[in-house]
């Protein structure tokens, strides 16, 4: 880590008691990091609440979260140069974004592929569908074992992408299917949830510094 990423990891992991997530933690954000830098996206997925927790971080990473992300002049003379008053409105207005998809935001696709292929393979037919060598997969199960999200992080396996799963503390079968694992230290899955809140958190603040530079004051 750079020494600007350091100092705001280190003070984070404090201000939320993540300390017992140091080295996992670490190994996530580098992780994430490299698939991004690479020019890659990260696809997220889960259920139930955690379904919620995939939307929540690809809001986080899709636009500003600690900071404004004003767009490159490159990119604002582009929108000016092709729309005139309206892309330069545009380009005042968007915001650099870190490419992520919530793989449980596509209800026509998910019932369809419940329907017709089965519903443990919601998640893995979409992993097929997008991913591509050096992306990166956020698998989400406080118990896990959700067979869907094994079975996306089984055909990521076979497709090049990177793993990073969040899982409570026993692991489940998600400890032995991804590359990094983020094991909340809880058996409940209320208590689980709120680590991994606090996880994912310091994690897309990381990414942003890491990008976009420090947050806005």
């Amino acid at each position: 880590m750079k020494a600007e990423i350091l100092e705001l990891f280190e003070r984070e992991l404090r201000a939320g008691g993540l300390e017992p997530l140091r080295e996992p933690l670490a190994a996530a954000f580098g992780l994430l990091a490299g698939a991004l830098s690479g020019g890659g996206k990260v696809l997220v997925c889960g259920n139930g609440g955690s379904a919620a927790d995939s939307e929540h971080i690809v809001g986080e990473l899709m636009k500003g979260f600690r900071c404004s992300r004003p767009l490159p002049e490159a990119d604002r003379e582009r929108l000016e140069a092709a729309c005139g008053q309206e892309g330069r409105a545009l380009a005042g207005r968007l915001q650099r974004a870190l490419p992520a998809i919530s793989l449980v935001s596509q209800v026509a696709l998910g019932t369809a592929v419940a329907n017709d292929l089965g519903a443990d393979l919601v998640f893995a037919q979409q992993v097929y569908g997008y991913g591509q060598p050096g992306d990166a997969l956020i698998a989400i199960s406080t118990s896990g074992n959700a067979g869907n999200v094994l079975a996306a992080c089984r055909t990521a396996r076979a497709f090049g992408l990177a793993i990073l799963g969040l899982t409570g503390a026993d692991g489940g079968e998600l400890a032995r299917a991804c590359d990094v694992c983020l094991r909340a230290p809880a058996f409940d899955t209320a208590e689980v949830q709120v680590w991994h809140l606090r996880a994912y958190h310091l994690l897309c603040g990381l990414l942003e510094t890491e990008f976009f530079g420090a947050a806005d004051a």
